[in-house]
C-alpha cells in the first residue's frame, strides 16, 4: 500500500488505496514542478543535465535546454514563469519567452543558489537560498560568496532581495509555503530536518518557532525537501520514503510512500486533485480528495 493512514482526519485528503503512479521517466533528478492552469500541462526541472519539461496527456518533451539548472519553478499572477537557477545563482522571470533575472546578489555577493519559490498575493517573491547548486551534480562546483544560507523577498515592484531570516538560523532553508490565508509562511531545512513556521506581519517574518522536528528515518532515504500547503492548511513534505503530511496544529497524520527518492510536488489536473511529484528519474501522480491553497497563478484564468 501506498497511503499509510496515522490519524482519521488522513483518510478525508487520499483514499487509502489510492497509488502512487509513473507518468514519466528516463530523467536524472527531477526537481520544482508546477502545473499551468490555463493550457493544463506540468512543467517540471530535470537538474543535473539542465533541461526543463513540459509533461502533458501526450506525453514529456523538452522545454528548454540548457535551463541553467534550474530547480525551482513557479508562476506570477499573469503567469510568467519564475525560476531558480542553480547555474547563476539568480531567480529569473520569463515574460513572452524573455528572460530577466529579478535577483542575484545580497549586500553585493552573489545569492548561493536560489533553491524553491512561492508568490504572495500581493505580487512579492519569497525564495530560500541553500548552496546545493553549488555542489557537483546539483550546480556549478564553485567557492561560496556570502557565509549564512538565508530566506528572501522581492517586493511586489521589484529591487534588491531582502534578507527575511536571522543569519545562521537555517543551515539548508529548502521548501517553503503559505498558508490559505497567508498569514504564515512554513520553511523547511533539509539538514537540521525540521520546519519552522513564521507569522507574515506587513510581508516580513515574525515569531518564528519550531513546527515539526525529527523528519528523518536512518532506514529509508529522504529528508525534508519539496513543501506544499493544501485548502484545509495541512502540510505536504517530502520526506523519506515518499510524502509526510501534517496538520496545522503539527501533527504528522499520514504518509505516502513513493517508490524513488522524492524531491518535489505540486497539485494540478483539470480539478486541482491529481499531485505530481518529482522523484529522481521518474515522474509520479496520486489523485487526492484535497485541493491546493490557492496560489495566485491559480487565480489567472
Amino acid at each position: 500500500m501506498s497511503v499509510e493512514i496515522l490519524d482519521p482526519s488522513f483518510a478525508r485528503l487520499v483514499d487509502a488505496d489510492a497509488a502512487v503512479t509513473q507518468v514519466g521517466s528516463g530523467f536524472v533528478f527531477t526537481e520544482g514542478p508546477v502545473w499551468h492552469p490555463r493550457d493544463k500541462y506540468l512543467l517540471f526541472s530535470d537538474i543535473p543535465p539542465s533541461i526543463r519539461y513540459r509533461w502533458d496527456a501526450n506525453g514529456t518533451r523538452e522545454s528548454l535546454n540548457p535551463s541553467n539548472k534550474g530547480n525551482g519553478l513557479t508562476y506570477d499572477r499573469d503567469l510568467n514563469l519564475i525560476v531558480c537557477e542553480h547555474a547563476t545563482s539568480s531567480v529569473a522571470r520569463f515574460v513572452n519567452g524573455r528572460r530577466e533575472v529579478i535577483a542575484s546578489h545580497f549586500e553585493g555577493k552573489e545569492l548561493n543558489a536560489p533553491n524553491d519559490v512561492v508568490v504572495a498575493r500581493d505580487g512579492a517573491i519569497y525564495f530560500s537560498d541553500p548552496t546545493y547548486g553549488r555542489m557537483p551534480h546539483y550546480g556549478v562546483e564553485r567557492k561560496q560568496e556570502l557565509d549564512f544560507q538565508g530566506v528572501y523577498r522581492i517586493a511586489p515592484g521589484g529591487g534588491a532581495p531582502e534578507l527575511l531570516v536571522e543569519r545562521g538560523l537555517f543551515t539548508q532553508p529548502n521548501g517553503l509555503c503559505f498558508s490559505p490565508d497567508e498569514k504564515l509562511l512554513y520553511i523547511n531545512d533539509t539538514d537540521q530536518a525540521n520546519i519552522r513556521v513564521f507569522d507574515v506581519v506587513d510581508g516580513r517574518l515574525k515569531n518564528g518557532r519550531l513546527f515539526a522536528s525529527g523528519i528523518a528515518d536512518p532506514a529509508k532515504p529522504g529528508s525534508p525537501d519539496g513543501m506544499k500547503c493544501d485548502a484545509e492548511g495541512n502540510i505536504w513534505l517530502t520526506g523519506p520514503a515518499g510524502l509526510w503530511v501534517y496538520n496545522p496544529a503539527g501533527k504528522l497524520i499520514g504518509k505516502v510512500v513513493v517508490p524513488e527518492f522524492a524531491a518535489n510536488l505540486a497539485w494540478g489536473g483539470e480539478d486541482w486533485r491529481t499531485l505530481f511529484i518529482t522523484a529522481s528519474t521518474s515522474l509520479f501522480a496520486l489523485a487526492v480528495k484535497v485541493g491546493p491553497r490557492r496560489e495566485p497563478f491559480m487565480e489567472a484564468v
